[in-house]
């Protein structure tokens, strides 16, 4: 039986990945994402929010 994370757990793992050359970060410091929000958006074709609702993640 696995344990219920804590509070840092997930900080600890973050800077374990970063220590040991995480992909993401270098991918991150090589492309600009912020160059496909337009599509990004139009693709996730997310619903109006005037109803309410939890508020969506971030496209990019």
């Amino acid at each position: 039986m696995s344990r219920q994370p804590g509070l840092f757990d997930l900080e600890d793992r973050y800077a374990e990945l970063s220590k040991a050359g995480d992909p993401q970060e270098k991918l991150l410091r090589v492309v600009s994402f912020e160059a496909f929000r337009y599509r990004l958006d139009k693709a996730l074709n997310r619903s109006d929010r005037a109803r309410g609702g939890r508020p969506p993640h971030d496209a990019v």
